[in-house]
């Protein structure tokens, strides 16, 4: 449709209005996998072709194009190589310009977590096209997360390669991958993505305050992925009921004493952020210490008192506490993140992680472009071995 009669003077409200209101009214009522066509559709009346919507792989290696009738297809897209990568990296729309058109990458991002990346070309790209296609990928970036709990469509999308039942289980335990607030951020990344067993994590924004749990259930398989279900579910409950930090410890070991032999155990670090100060108090339960990053180098290992593991029946921990400054990222990591090593030779060990976390983490770049870079560099670092679960977790204190 021409631009002229896009903007048509006469209309009682905007084209862009009326273009996301009708998506708006018509989202509940849709079907998961009409979402694509009703996307698809919304934009050729924008003038838009070779709709794609792409998708992150569990992997965080690739964007996968969601199929469907309207939408283009197509290969998977490398996400350090491609485009729609560098608009989903940086958050940030790319617009490129072909021999018959701009082709335009949006981020799917819905203020909080970024499911992928819309794409479409357009004969021409104005402020207004802009800013409709902005609200229209945070309107579809709501609408994919809302329908996910109801159908595999987009999880099937998302797989690179088969998966596990242990890590089916993880994976609908956690929460979203990342998230953006003003005050503060998170992103997290387990390996092996599609083999993920006994490492788990889960965080909370419950008013000013910031609540993270970071878990390494003995073992691996299906067993694992159990004993990680059932801490984290004891550590959400003790969470939902405001009991005191040292508290939530007591409460998860007896849930996992209770539900398995004496010999089991879990691995546990439970976190608190005040968003208006910065205050950081933390228990740790025979977990690696965390890593305080300051300046884009790492200044400190948060050393504290720790407790048994969850499961053995430790002492209530000690509570530790430091005061953050604006900027400061906290990494937390499993032991399979340092502990990997080939037969006969020395572990990755904690001053290889340190001398790559200072590394990679010299530029000013979005928490979760961090963390996925890490983790990446990390696994080549290793030789692409991972024989256990190498989880991690960076939380950014903003401010």
């Amino acid at each position: 449709m021409a631009a002229a009669q896009r903007r048509d003077p006469d209309r009682s409200e905007s084209f862009g209005e009326e273009l996301l209101g009708g998506l708006l009214d018509l989202a509940p009522h849709l079907p998961p996998h009409m979402v694509g066509p009703a996307v698809a559709g919304a934009l050729a009346r924008l003038g838009g072709r070779q709709v794609q919507l792409l998708l992150q792989d569990y992997g965080q290696e690739k964007l996968v194009p969601l199929e469907g009738e309207g939408l283009a297809g197509g290969a998977p897209l490398c996400i350090d190589r491609s485009d729609a990568g560098r608009c989903f990296l940086g958050s940030r729309p790319v617009e490129v310009v072909l021999g018959d058109g701009v082709r335009v990458f949006v981020p799917l991002w819905d203020g909080g977590d970024q499911a992928g990346v819309l794409a479409v070309t357009l004969d021409r790209l104005d402020d207004e096209d802009r800013r409709i296609l902005r609200r229209m990928a945070g309107l579809v970036a709501d609408v994919i997360e809302t329908k996910s709990g109801y159908t595999d469509l987009f999880f099937r999308t998302r797989r690179g390669r088969p998966m596990s039942v242990a890590a089916e289980i993880q994976w609908s335990l956690m929460p979203p991958l990342s998230m953006v607030t003003p005050r503060v951020a998170i992103a997290g990344v387990l390996e092996p993505a599609y083999d993920v067993a006994g490492d788990s994590f889960d965080y909370a924004l419950n008013g000013d305050t910031f609540h993270l749990a970071v878990i390494d259930a003995m073992g691996h398989g299906l067993n694992a992925a159990t004993m990680a279900t059932v801490a984290i579910g004891a550590y959400r409950h003790a969470r939902r009921i405001s009991i005191e930090l040292s508290e939530i410890y007591l409460f998860m070991d007896r849930a996992v004493a209770e539900q398995f032999a004496p010999d089991h155990f879990v691995t546990a670090q439970m976190m608190r952020i005040d968003t208006d100060t910065g205050r950081l108090q933390w228990v740790n339960a025979g977990h690696p210490a965390p890593m305080l990053v300051r300046g884009h180098r790492v200044v400190r290992r948060l050393d504290s008192p720790t407790t048994l593991p969850v499961g053995f029946g430790g002492a209530q921990p000690q509570v530790s506490e430091v005061t953050l400054e604006p900027g400061d990222h906290i990494l937390c990591f499993t032991d399979g993140l340092i502990e990997e090593h080939q037969s006969g030779q020395d572990q990755f060990g904690e001053d290889q992680l340190i001398q790559w976390v200072n590394q990679l983490e010299g530029t000013d770049r979005a928490v979760r472009a961090v963390a996925r870079d890490l983790s990446h560099t990390l696994k080549r670092a290793r030789g692409d071995v991972t024989s256990d679960d190498a989880t991690l977790v960076l939380v950014e204190w903003r401010g």
